[in-house]
């Protein structure tokens, strides 16, 4: 299905305080199948789960790569409580505990994750002629307008002040 294209320049506000996780795991021997291959399906259910309850959870949005060894996915979420309360969920957790069990001292693949908060007015973004995406999905998506056309102003500004 063809995603819409938002012919021009967008942002997005920049009133609240966010949260941006990165998590991935890196396929460290490709032919150990056996031992990567659970980490990577452990991911469609959580993901479902974050979809499905958005707004009791906190969870904004994401966008997902992959690459030859290495997967990564960005998640917006609405605070570090949240996010933090999601790592102690029960499919968080059971995911996790059967991880540890199957592949914790194997070196056959790797996992991270890194997590930035992100204060009110310290993030900006600009989309030309793109389908709503990343922070666009998470955060209310605008036009550009002459008030905000540089990042320097996009900074500075609460935009749902102005805009909302």
């Amino acid at each position: 299905m063809a995603q819409h294209i938002y012919e021009g320049s967008y942002t997005t506000e920049n009133g609240d305080t966010i949260v941006v996780f990165l998590i991935g795991m890196r396929i460290n021997k490709r032919l150990a199948v056996k031992k990567w291959l659970p980490v990577f399906n452990a991911m469609p259910g959580m993901i479902k789960e974050l979809y499905t309850n958005k707004e009791k959870l906190g969870f904004l949005s994401m966008e997902s790569y992959f690459g030859l060894r290495t997967t990564v996915m960005i998640q917006y979420w609405r605070s570090t409580e949240d996010l933090l309360a999601y790592a102690k969920g029960e499919k968080h957790l059971k995911a996790w505990k059967n991880f540890n069990k199957k592949v914790r001292n194997n070196e056959a693949v790797g996992i991270y994750h890194e997590t930035y908060e992100v204060k009110v007015a310290n993030y900006e973004s600009i989309y030309r002629n793109m389908p709503v995406y990343g922070l666009g999905k998470a955060m209310k998506h605008i036009p550009i307008t002459p008030e905000h056309l540089s990042a320097k102003q996009r900074l500075n500004r609460d935009l749902k002040a102005t805009n909302g």
